[in-house]
């Protein structure tokens, strides 16, 4: 699931892959704004076919937090 979720974050900031990693935060360290966080969470639902609560996921602050929620939605 990391690997799929590294490409939904290559499609909204320009980093590379050894950039994202599971302590990464999604606004320091990646470069993400809240709308195109917001955005990415539409797209993990479509690519991964899954219901987001868009008031927990967003809370996600880090990659790790965002792959345990995304794991627990399974």
């Amino acid at each position: 699931m990391l690997e799929q979720l590294k490409e939904l974050i290559k499609r909204y900031v320009e980093v590379e892959d050894e950039a994202i990693v599971p302590q990464a935060r999604f606004s320091e360290d990646l470069g993400f704004n809240s709308y195109d966080f917001m955005c990415m969470l539409g797209d993990i639902e479509d690519d991964m076919d899954i219901e987001i609560e868009e008031d927990k996921a967003s809370t996600s602050k880090t990659v790790a937090e965002l792959l345990e929620y995304l794991e627990g939605q399974q």
